[in-house]
């Protein structure tokens, strides 16, 4: 069995705005470094992060110490001409109604779809676990965004839920563990042992 402890990234200014904050690279603010400085995550035997500054900085805080390897099919969703607005500062725009209109189900507009966005993350978790099980790791730890979690977990989570339902709090996450036999059979399921 391997555990998989899969994590979001502490709090940005652009989070405190509730902004859409996806290929915009800003560090944690003081509330974040504090917030994940209150955190005692369980630690796996190699860390992986997105190479956003808001994962690289939470990864150093929850792990000190511990080499990240960074993987870039772990970054956020690019949100086009959404991004690093807020829902205010949108409340103007055509494509932006057009969107929310569709059940968020349409591509941003110069951004990203999010099956683009889901396909990326996904293959760049099941590269983590061929490396992981390739070394017979036991655990890893992956600090990426609340998108990223939301897209492998939609895919692997079991039980099933929807993209919206594996929402994880900032510096929050979820302690998960697969089966290396049915993985590697195609039966690829990621079990939830604990909401982080």
């Amino acid at each position: 069995m391997l555990k998989v402890i899969l994590l979001r990234h502490s709090i940005t200014e652009g989070n405190l705005k509730k902004r859409y904050i996806g290929s915009t690279d800003e560090p944690l603010c003081e509330e974040g470094i504090a917030l994940a400085k209150s955190k005692n995550h369980p630690a796996g035997e190699r860390l992986y992060a997105s190479p956003m500054k808001r994962c690289m900085e939470t990864a150093e805080i929850f792990y000190p110490g511990q080499t990240i390897h960074v993987t870039d099919a772990l970054k956020e969703c690019d949100f086009g001409e959404f991004e690093n607005k807020n829902y205010l500062e949108l409340s103007d725009n055509p494509h932006y109604q057009q969107w929310i209109d569709s059940n968020a189900t349409l591509p941003f507009p110069g951004g990203e779809s999010r099956e683009e966005f889901q396909r990326r993350s996904i293959q760049g978790f099941d590269e983590i676990v061929r490396e992981a099980l390739g070394w017979k790791l036991s655990s890893v730890s992956i600090v990426a965004h609340g998108g990223t979690v939301m897209s492998i977990l939609e895919c692997y989570g079991c039980p099933a839920g929807d993209y919206y339902s594996w929402h994880p709090d900032n510096a929050g996450g979820y302690l998960l563990e697969l089966d290396e036999e049915q993985w590697k059979q195609g039966q690829r399921e990621l079990y939830v042992l604990e909401r982080l």
